[in-house]
């Protein structure tokens, strides 16, 4: 069952890797504050880059003047780690070659790993899940098959919006923890509510937003009929090369949009295409966003 989401070879370097939690960044500086937690400690982690948004106090000005670049300081902190993964399963994400919901699957399955080899605890749920089904939380690596089963079960079925997706995982966990959010962000009520209401949530929210190589570069042209997969309403129009422009400057405003309203409320935001491969996904693009460190 691992081998048909992730293959040996990255499954070996996923054990190079961790988490970091950036809400522990901001949150507890060593000397700052004494904690009402026995065994709870605060140490250096890693950098990244600054994105706007971030806490200057935690600003590596010496490596700034060096380098002319700002690189915010990472911390650790010793606590029994929650992670939570919600994939968007609705119709939409079943689109591309390979999907979306396929590369969503790769992405929570890597994570899931890192989080169950370092003995963290481990929960990954769809946005449709029912708020009378109870979660399965895992814990260390044995459980990586349990993982791998449930996680490759995702099927592209559910319609629910992405609201009511996040208001019903809030209602299931009320804590804290890292959260990972794997959607399209398609959604004819918006995104906005819903990540305002998880920007609201105790959680250190990483918002991945994943688009088909077919809707980045559409090739379509002529008289065509399209018809919405998840309320199958139809449109007729005729595909020519000013549409085809206008399409793109749509596009690229409502990704400069999402990253803008993810990076004021706090949370972080990364885009991934599904001819990505998942290691450069891991080991590069959400490390540097600060989620996982070797």
């Amino acid at each position: 069952m691992p081998d048909a989401l992730l293959s040996p070879d990255l499954l070996a370097k996923l054990e190079q890797l961790d988490f970091v939690s950036r809400r522990m960044l901001q949150g507890h500086v060593r000397g700052e504050r004494r904690s009402t937690r026995k065994g709870r400690s605060v140490e250096f982690a890693d950098y990244r880059s600054y994105v706007q948004g971030d806490d200057l106090r935690f600003v590596d000005w010496n490596i700034a003047a060096r380098l002319d670049r700002l690189f915010v300081k990472l911390f650790l902190e010793e606590e029994d780690l929650h992670f939570y993964a919600l994939v968007d399963s609705s119709p939409s994400m079943d689109f591309g070659d390979p999907t979306k919901l396929q590369t969503a699957r790769q992405i929570v399955a890597a994570l899931g790993f890192i989080g169950l080899i370092r003995s963290h605890r481990v929960c990954v749920e769809t946005l449709g899940q029912s708020l009378k089904v109870p979660s399965p939380i895992w814990r260390g690596r044995h459980n990586a098959w349990r993982m791998f089963q449930h996680i490759a079960g995702a099927e592209p079925k559910e319609r629910v919006s992405l609201l009511e997706g996040v208001k019903n995982f809030g209602l299931r966990h009320p804590g804290r923890g890292i959260l990972v959010l794997v959607t399209d962000l398609m959604d004819k009520n918006g995104y906005e509510e819903s990540l305002r209401y998880l920007s609201a949530r105790r959680f250190d929210t990483y918002v991945v937003h994943i688009l088909s190589k077919e809707e980045l570069q559409p090739d379509v042209a002529g008289e065509l009929r399209l018809i919405d997969c998840e309320d199958e309403h139809a449109v007729e129009v005729t595909v020519g090369e000013p549409l085809v422009k206008a399409y793109d400057r749509t596009l690229k405003a409502f990704l400069r949009e999402a990253e803008e309203f993810c990076t004021r409320r706090g949370l972080h935001y990364t885009f991934v295409d599904n001819q990505a491969p998942i290691e450069k996904t891991i080991a590069e693009t959400l490390r540097r966003r600060g989620l996982v460190r070797r």
